[in-house]
């Protein structure tokens, strides 16, 4: 599991695999070619960063006849966001949740 974990952290720390990654949530099922035709880089670059976000579970290829179709897999992100974000926000939410009840409980008065 940190493995995997680590992988995702990899993976997202590039910018260009992050914009691949933009651009597979914007629109999903794209080939090499398409994804490589938004972007200022080479397919060999585009093909060499889907695999690293291929290898991190973050991209789901499926093949099409000849083409191979590249979708965005959210899940490794919601982990993150589970076990990394989720967690250190819960003390902020709970703290501002008492500052209105209090500030509430003022006006009742």
């Amino acid at each position: 599991m940190a493995d995997d974990m680590d992988r995702v952290f990899k993976a997202l720390a590039d910018a260009s695999r992050r914009r691949l990654l933009d651009l597979l949530h914007a629109d999903q099922g794209q080939t090499l070619g398409a994804l490589a035709g938004r972007l200022d880089m080479t397919r060999q670059a585009v093909s060499q960063h889907l695999a690293v976000l291929e290898a991190a579970n973050l991209v789901a290829t499926v093949r099409r006849g000849r083409e191979k179709l590249h979708y965005l897999n959210p899940v490794p992100i919601h982990e993150i966001e589970a076990r990394w974000i989720a967690k250190f926000e819960r003390p902020r939410l709970e703290a501002l949740a008492a500052l209105k009840q209090r500030l509430e409980g003022e006006t009742d008065g």
